[in-house]
């Protein structure tokens, strides 16, 4: 397929190549040489028939810009190529030239083609996942304990740790592996009805043909046609959806971290990459930029095959070919997205002592829940958190530590003096000991997430290209 630089910028061409036009037609002849194959071996053609059929489907043989362009004024694809294979067939064998395409019709060739490629693109962004997913439980579990600011609202909130932060990256990402999954093993199936759905050309015979075909190309047999019945097919595109948003989720937290302001991550550098025209003191984030843009354009994608599917009857009528364009630019943006955070989490700086400084930053402020909670049992809980609400204010107005008012505020009330354990106040504002509850819930979620990955990966992807 042709893309623009810039859908280049945000793809790969590994990607690119799965949807390439090159690809598509091959993609469309391996149905037609599968077709006259299975309809020779249920005695539909004769083997010499098959043969001649299936020794020129080779997308090298034909004009390939010429299809196109003659296929935009068809209406399809799948005309002039059908009409070019026939030509070509005839070249060898004018009686098998005849049986080209018999019993199939256009939508036919072209679900399944792009069934052939999505199977492929698929391929592509389940490796990219189990990179990604190695990337990130690696990071996960060197930092469970790294203290870090948590923020809601884009406001420092309290403190976590690191390796709670990126288990909660790892684990959409290891649901979306799992679920794209489930979903192409429902969804990569077959396209053969003819011209309305029912085989009737080819009799009895069509649905032995139909199992010999499935079977050669390595699709799942489909009950019956699914020319206008899309849902397994929408709801697969879709899972690629929810995928690239929540790689969009990822890139934008590690965008925030990696402002200068912050910078509490880094991107890798050097060799150009994240530079300035301008100021040679930049050092952008271009892997979490890339998987923002792509991001960006993928629901406007997931809306467009939604609103394809309210297709007419046994054919749609510019709703199919509507979905066929957008259905590339999903899985060009979702591959993009990966490979941009793959190579960022390859060589991720983390700085735990960037960390700790936001923190101590803050005077103390993040703590004030943990504080207010720790009062409570000595003056009951609304009156701790009025309190705790006074010195926060007191602490930002002085630039003294929370911690300082707070001590002051104990000895000045006769209420709490005597009833708080100094050590356990002191220990309330260490960010190593606040960070311990996140360290916790890091490791037990990391310990699922560990068999999930571990279980994905030793079972081989169940969609291979047969060889």
């Amino acid at each position: 397929m042709s893309v623009s630089i810039f859908d280049s910028f945000l793809t790969t061409q590994d990607m690119i190549a799965v949807f390439d036009d090159a690809a598509i037609v091959q993609a469309m002849l391996r149905f037609e040489q599968a077709l006259a194959q299975a309809q020779a071996e249920a005695g539909l053609l004769a083997p010499e028939t098959a043969r001649a059929i299936a020794g020129v489907c080779s997308a090298q043989l034909y004009d390939i810009p010429a299809i196109v362009s003659a296929g935009r004024r068809a209406g399809s694809l799948a005309i002039p190529l059908v009409r070019e294979l026939t030509r070509t067939v005839a070249l060898y064998d004018a009686e098998a030239a005849t049986r080209v395409h018999w019993g199939s019709t256009s939508q036919d060739v072209i679900d399944t083609a792009m069934v052939l490629a999505t199977r492929d693109a698929l391929q592509l962004l389940d490796d990219g996942l189990h990179n990604l997913c190695g990337h990130l439980l690696q990071l996960a579990e060197q930092h469970a304990g790294t203290p870090v600011l948590a923020r809601t609202l884009m406001q420092p909130a309290q403190v976590s740790s690191f390796g709670f932060k990126a288990a909660g990256w790892l684990a959409p990402l290891v649901r979306a592996r799992s679920r794209l999954r489930e979903c192409a093993a429902r969804a990569l199936q077959l396209q053969l009805g003819g011209a309305v759905g029912t085989l009737s050309v080819m009799g009895e015979q069509g649905a032995a043909v139909a199992a010999r075909m499935a079977a050669s190309l390595g699709l799942k047999l489909a009950g019956a046609a699914w020319h206008t019945q899309r849902d397994e097919w929408v709801r697969l595109g879709l899972e690629v959806a929810v995928l690239t948003g929540s790689l969009g989720k990822i890139a934008t937290d590690v965008s925030l971290m990696a402002q200068g302001e912050i910078g509490e991550l880094a991107e890798p550098s050097g060799n150009g990459r994240g530079g300035s025209s301008a100021m040679p003191h930049k050092r952008n984030p271009v892997s979490a930029m890339i998987a923002l843009a792509a991001a960006t354009r993928t629901p406007q994608r997931g809306a467009a095959l939604l609103a394809s599917m309210g297709q007419e009857h046994e054919r749609g009528l510019g709703n199919w070919q509507a979905e066929l364009a957008e259905w590339p630019g999903l899985f060009l943006s979702a591959h993009g997205a990966l490979q941009a955070l793959n190579d960022a989490f390859a060589g991720l700086q983390v700085d735990p002592a960037r960390m700790l400084r936001n923190i101590g930053a803050l005077q103390g402020l993040v703590f004030a829940e943990a504080a207010s909670a720790e009062l409570a049992p000595a003056i009951g809980r609304p009156a701790a958190h009025a309190l705790l609400e006074t010195l926060s204010a007191r602490a930002v107005a002085s630039g003294r530590h929370l911690a300082d008012e707070l001590a002051e505020a104990i000895q000045a009330d006769d209420a709490l003096r005597g009833k708080t354990d100094p050590a356990a106040l002191a220990a309330l504002f260490d960010p190593a000991t606040a960070a311990e509850p996140a360290k916790r819930l890091a490791l037990q979620q990391l310990d699922s997430l560990r068999g999930d990955i571990a279980g994905l990966n030793a079972t081989p992807y169940p969609h291979r290209t047969p060889a």
